[in-house]
């Protein structure tokens, strides 16, 4: 059926524009009838941050921004499903046009800026599934454009979904909202982590548990990274998310109108960098906790390499656009043939088993 879907929607919904293709994609999810997705190979289970993923493909913040499709995401077969970002007041977000498909290159450009329904709208609906909905939805939490206490957003929004988010992402690198990489800054960030960590402890016995995930940018400069790794530690994260869209445009992007449009670039161009970001977090981190691979992955063999590099867990979106969410089966079942071939039991067995080379390699085309 999944097939199906993918060879009659993706030809279709190229024609339109795609920010109205992707509201038909959530509206389409809307409708579709509650399907059995037939069990994961459990080799593939993973567990980090105290949570049991029953695989380790996630959709990725940004496509369901207000949190209105998630079990049908988990239905289709991702591990886990981040809805977000999410800010404390709803939000338009920039101007439209702000989504652009980078055809030739399999990438995307975003300035979305945050549009979300808002905290209230958004509790809503993950309270009504959560009696009856199973499965992993973390929260991306973010601060309001014209906010005067950015980090207040983010201590508001810990207490607002700590009971029923299974862990956060506190996004401090969408390129979107203006000032807002500023907070991966030392000081800034010391301070938010801080005041998160915190607030996490306190509404803990009522909630339960909450693991709190970092989300950086992929355009931090490895003395940066030295500083929010340490930082991170230093503030006991549950672990870090690498990394988000990035600034930069290759040289090698062949759609040249397209890559002038500002915002975050995602896609296929994205894969090296993000990856060797992956790769030099893995080894400032030594184990101190788990991390979420994100950027390029269109592929079982690029969802492998993410792993090698040192990721965990790894997340999805732009490759949905041109590959369709058939993707998913078949990262799953190329990683299913790995470990068999190889004769392991578990993904744990081979995260990070090329970072140590990776970082040793020349630094990929900005």
């Amino acid at each position: 059926m999944i097939r199906a879907f993918d060879a009659f929607s993706l030809p279709l919904l190229r024609w339109f524009d795609p920010e109205d293709a992707h509201r038909m994609a959530i509206q389409g999810l809307k409708l579709l009838p509650p399907i059995r997705q037939r069990a994961d190979d459990p080799k593939l289970a993973v567990r980090a941050f105290g949570l049991n993923f029953p695989n380790p493909i996630g959709m990725a913040a940004g496509f369901d921004k207000s949190a209105e499709v998630p079990d049908a995401l988990l239905r289709l077969g991702f591990g886990f499903v981040e809805i977000g970002s999410v800010t404390p007041k709803p939000q338009a977000g920039n101007p439209r046009p702000r989504l652009f498909r980078l055809e030739r290159d399999e990438a995307v450009i975003n300035r979305m800026g945050f549009n979300n329904d808002g905290a209230e709208a958004v509790l809503r609906r993950l309270a009504a599934r959560a009696s009856g909905g199973g499965g992993i939805i973390g929260v991306n939490v973010g601060a309001n454009k014209d906010s005067t206490d950015r980090v207040a957003d983010y201590v508001k929004l810990i207490e607002t979904f700590a009971p029923v988010a299974s862990y956060f992402t506190v996004n401090v690198s969408s390129p979107n909202t203006p000032g807002l990489r500023n907070l991966q800054q030392s000081a800034a960030l010391d301070d938010l982590l801080a005041r998160v960590i915190d607030t996490r402890e306190r509404v803990r016995k009522n909630a339960g548990d909450s693991p709190v995930l970092l989300k950086i940018a992929p355009d931090l400069s490895l003395t940066e990274l030295d500083d929010v790794v340490h930082i991170a530690r230093s503030r006991r994260v549950d672990g870090m998310i690498v990394a988000n869209t990035t600034l930069a445009r290759p040289s090698t992007l062949r759609e040249e109108n397209r890559a002038r449009e500002q915002g975050g670039l995602s896609g296929r161009p994205l894969f090296r960098l993000s990856t060797r970001m992956v790769a030099e977090t893995y080894v400032r981190v030594e184990g101190a906790f788990p991390l979420v691979g994100v950027g390029g992955i269109d592929s079982g063999g690029a969802a492998l390499t993410k792993i090698r590099a040192g990721a965990s867990l790894i997340q999805l979106y732009s490759s949905l656009v041109y590959k369709g969410i058939g993707l998913v089966d078949d990262i799953k079942r190329d990683l299913s043939s790995t470990l068999l071939r190889t004769g392991r039991d578990s993904l744990s067995e081979i995260v990070g088993a090329d970072a140590a080379t990776i970082t040793a390699e020349d630094w990929p085309v900005r």
